[in-house]
């Protein structure tokens, strides 16, 4: 048996219809994006992949994959956006726009 100290903590993936949390007992100095991939998450997801462009969070705030970890720490795997924020407030913004011109128009 090893004397290696270790800590608990979990990984979270959910979809809208859909979640899973994965309790895990990893080595100290574990980092976010190994806890990710030990967690077997992307096996139970088929369009999850975990790799170096993955987006990870600690208790809902963004965090570097190398984060090393803490006991009790619950690593969230970001789904990848679908749409740029920025480009769908612009989108908005032109459609209010375009509409109060039509109305003026009237």
């Amino acid at each position: 048996m090893s004397n290696a100290a270790t800590i608990d903590i979990e990984v979270v993936y959910a979809l809208p219809d859909r979640q899973s949390i994965v309790k895990l007992t990893v080595p100290e100095g574990t980092t976010a994006l190994a806890a990710a991939q030990q967690s077997g998450l992307d096996e139970q997801f088929d369009d999850l992949h975990i790799g170096q462009d993955s987006r990870l969070g600690i208790f809902g705030q963004l965090t570097a994959l190398t984060q090393v970890l803490k006991n009790g720490d619950r690593v969230e795997i970001y789904r990848p956006l679908l749409a740029d924020p920025k480009e769908v407030r612009k989108e908005r913004a032109a459609r209010a726009k375009a509409r109060r011109e039509h109305q003026s128009d009237d």
